[in-house]
This record gives C-alpha cells, structure tokens and sequence, in this order.
C-alpha cells in the first residue's frame, strides 16, 4: 500500500524517510505473506496507479523491479495466487472495488500491513472500521515516514477503530 508517488520505485519526495523503515519492516511482512500464502488466505494488494490510467500490476512491479531499491520490492512480490487492486487515493476502498472483492471472498477481517502507517494505512484501517470489518495491523510489517505520526496512527486505530495492533507473528489465519 502506497499514498503518494511511485511506491515500487521509491520516486517521491520522502523516499529518503521511508526507505530504512520500509528495510526494518521487509522481514516482517514478507513472512506474514508466506504464512497467509500457506494458510491459503487471499492476498490482496492495493497499489496507486499514479495517475497512469492505463496502468496494471505487472507494469508497476516491473518499474520497482527496474528500481534503485528492487531489494525491497522482490521479497513482497506478488505470487500467482495473489489478487490485485489499483487505487487512486489514499485510503485502499476508495474508488475501488474492494468493498465488493471481500464480499465476494466472504472476507470481514483484514490485516492491514505495507506503507505508510501514518498515511494509507491509518484511512484504510478507518474505511474498514465504518464498513464493519475487523481490522489487524502487525505494527512490525507497516513502514512509515514519521515515526511520531506512525506511533500515533497506531494508537489511533486501536483506541478509535478498535483495531488489533499486534507484531506479524502473532497474526493468526
């Protein structure tokens, strides 16, 4: 999950502070995917399209992947199985169609995990608490610009959202 510039390819003006949160944050999250994968729990991922309307998933991947920081896209990349939503702002239910995906797939809990906490992550967390979903943000597998912001945004969702803010591991599928 990204809010503004071209998340795969770190090309915006806070790169240089997510970067190293995004570095602590890559094991985390890139074994609660491996765990989600085993359990067979749909993976859905939710990227801006940037004001490209004609792009799609594999064209995003390919620029992060053709990226200074590759490194940090490859250990989250999506697999075959994988679902793929293209937002527009910041939060990951407007203007798409996941209200109507997770309804589909029967899906009332969601683990919130990527970047930025303070950002896409806290909107989206809100979106999903107004439509009655449960909400889980492993606070190790979330990145963030401003630490302060990112603290805050959690305490946020939990006290506000009665979301569960846990570490990866202790997410259960």
């Amino acid at each position: 999950m990204r809010c503004s510039g071209n998340s795969y390819a770190y090309d915006h003006p806070d790169a240089d502070r997510l970067v190293p949160s995004v570095e602590k944050a890559i094991p985390a999250l890139s074994g609660l995917l491996e765990r989600a994968r085993a359990a067979e729990t749909p993976v859905i991922y939710v990227n801006d399209n940037f004001g490209e309307w004609r792009s799609h998933h594999g064209e995003l991947l390919d620029k992060g992947l053709a990226g200074p920081h590759a490194d940090l896209v490859e250990p989250l990349r999506p697999d075959d199985a994988s679902l793929f939503v293209v937002k527009v702002r910041h939060s990951i239910f407007y203007g798409t169609p996941l209200t109507y995906l997770l309804a589909q797939q029967d899906i009332d809990h969601v683990v919130l995990c990527g970047q930025v906490t303070e950002q896409c992550v806290l909107y989206s967390a809100l979106d999903a608490h107004i439509r009655h979903l449960q909400v889980t943000v492993p606070e190790d597998a979330v990145a963030h610009i401003h630490a302060d912001l990112a603290d805050a945004a959690l305490r946020m969702m939990r006290r506000n959202m009665g979301a569960n803010i846990c570490t990866a591991e202790q997410v259960t599928f």
